[in-house]
């Protein structure tokens, strides 16, 4: 599967609201968001670019209600800060959360603000947070919103996944893909208000693409898929 590996263009309004969303943060450290920006940029990137770390930054304001927006907003930056195909040693989360665990204690976070950031960026990695977590609760309903898109939108994000992984042959992503998202049909993917609205259009994309899948790899699909 042939791919373009340039970077795609950040436009003057987006690479403005970056400037502006980091230093509503951290005002005195505008190297490390424009270092983090120029992660998000990378060229292997196709889905988990700048338009995701934009597209979680707004829905966190959206959805927040009365969490800790200065960790969760930090959380957001770092999320995806590291995101290697295939991952390296460590999982992107947990290289993402290490990273910043670095790059904040040396901006001056105090240590268990550290330990707050570090810990939402690996609840990422399954967006299972516990309870009474409104925080995590918050990050992961931002990472997931793109589930709940129009019908338009979740095709992009499905095609924008391939393309990161457009090495990989069809039938081992695939395989892989439906590994990922059986599972999410069989709990409640959201927590927030604002999120929860968002649960019956992801469901059926979800459901769709499970059975799309299925279908293409031969195999019966999830009772998941059949029952949503």
């Amino acid at each position: 599967m042939p791919t373009d590996r340039t970077p795609r263009p950040l436009d003057e309004a987006d690479r403005a609201e970056l400037a502006e969303r980091w230093h509503a943060v951290l005002p005195h450290q505008p190297e490390l968001g424009e270092a983090l920006v120029a992660r998000y940029r990378e060229p292997h990137r196709r889905y988990h670019d700048v338009r995701h770390l934009l597209a979680v930054l707004r829905d966190v304001d959206a959805f927040a209600g009365d969490q800790d927006l200065f960790l969760v907003r930090l959380g957001a930056w770092f999320h995806d800060a590291v995101y290697d195909i295939p991952p390296r040693e460590l999982t992107n989360e947990d290289a993402s959360a290490r990273l910043a665990l670095r790059e904040l204690s040396r901006a001056g976070l105090e240590q268990e603000d550290l330990t707050q950031v570090a810990r939402l960026v690996r609840l990422t990695a399954d967006h299972l947070p516990g309870t009474r977590d409104p925080e995590g609760d918050l990050l992961c309903d931002a990472d997931l919103a793109v589930l709940g898109g129009s019908p338009e939108a979740y095709a992009a994000y499905v095609h924008d996944v391939r393309e990161e992984y457009a090495a990989v042959p069809d039938a081992t992503f695939l395989a892989a893909r439906l590994d990922v998202l059986a599972p999410l049909l069989e709990r409640d993917l959201f927590r927030t208000g604002k999120g929860k609205q968002l649960a019956g259009a992801a469901r059926a994309n979800l459901r769709g693409e499970v059975l799309e899948i299925a279908e293409r790899l031969g195999v019966e699909p999830p009772e998941a898929a059949l029952d949503a």
